[in-house]
């Protein structure tokens, strides 16, 4: 979710102010395949520089998600991007974990379905409000 409405995906991602990423499980998947799924997405949008430094954060991440074993069918895990504070991760409503620093990892984080080599090409187009 964003303030306004943004057409292209590094407008989207380079828009000011905080953003939110909820996603809503389809099925169970267990913690480490989650987690390895967002860094997966992270991958293909970034060098291994910059993997390198995000490396830790979603090792933070991973640690989060292990605490909770698995992401069930119904479950909502939503993200809380907010600028200056870090990435809130929240799990059926209850915050989890501390907030994962830096906005470059907020940012890895949208890239994952609106940067240059997304998930999901609809995805990215329904996010934007683009006609299939």
């Amino acid at each position: 979710y964003l303030a306004e409405k943004k057409s292209a995906g590094a407008d989207a991602i380079a828009a000011p102010g905080a953003k939110r990423i909820a996603i809503h499980m389809l099925r169970d998947v267990d913690a480490a395949t989650f987690t390895e799924a967002l860094a997966d997405g992270m991958r293909a949008n970034h060098d291994a520089a910059a993997m390198q430094v995000l490396e830790p954060r979603i090792a933070q991440l991973g640690a989060i998600m292990e605490e909770l074993k698995e992401a069930k069918k119904g479950m909502a895990i939503v993200l809380d991007l907010q600028p200056g504070a870090g990435t809130v991760v929240n799990v059926d409503g209850r915050p989890r974990g501390k907030p994962i620093a830096g906005d470059d990892f907020a940012r890895a984080l949208l890239r994952i379905w609106l940067g240059d080599k997304p998930v999901q090409d609809d995805l990215k187009r329904a996010l934007l409000g683009q006609a299939q």
